[in-house]
């Protein structure tokens, strides 16, 4: 057996299931299926299940725990940026005015957080 053909469910955690909704739904545009009491439940490209799990208190963690590919960061960035997304700057990347960090291998890569102040990102690859 091999979960390589499973479809994956990401998991985010909550404390403010409301303003959650409302920036997975309006400003991220993903695709609001239920909340089923235990999490809001969103679609994303392919079919791919995230789930914004109610929680009890918690500390976001220090680095990324969700993101999404892009084949144009730089329009992406912009239009959430347009939408009110801050994205984070890191004084260990060197990112351009817009927050995004090129690496050495041309990877791009910004980084924004949801309002529980989980750590989301953009990459092109």
């Amino acid at each position: 057996m091999s979960l390589a053909s499973h479809a994956p469910i990401g998991f985010v955690p909550t404390n403010h299931a409301d303003q959650a909704l409302a920036f997975y739904e309006q400003t991220l545009g993903l695709s609001f299926v239920s909340d089923d009491a235990f999490a809001l439940v969103f679609r994303c490209a392919n079919g791919v299940m995230l789930r914004v799990v109610r929680v009890g208190e918690f500390t976001p963690a220090s680095y990324t725990i969700f993101g999404w590919e892009t084949a144009n960061i730089e329009a992406d960035v912009e239009a959430l940026a347009a939408k009110g997304v801050v994205f984070e700057r890191f004084s260990n990347f060197e990112q351009d005015p817009r927050g995004i960090w090129t690496a050495p291998n041309g990877n791009k890569v910004a980084w924004f957080k949801d309002p529980d102040g989980n750590t989301l990102s953009l990459s092109q690859h």
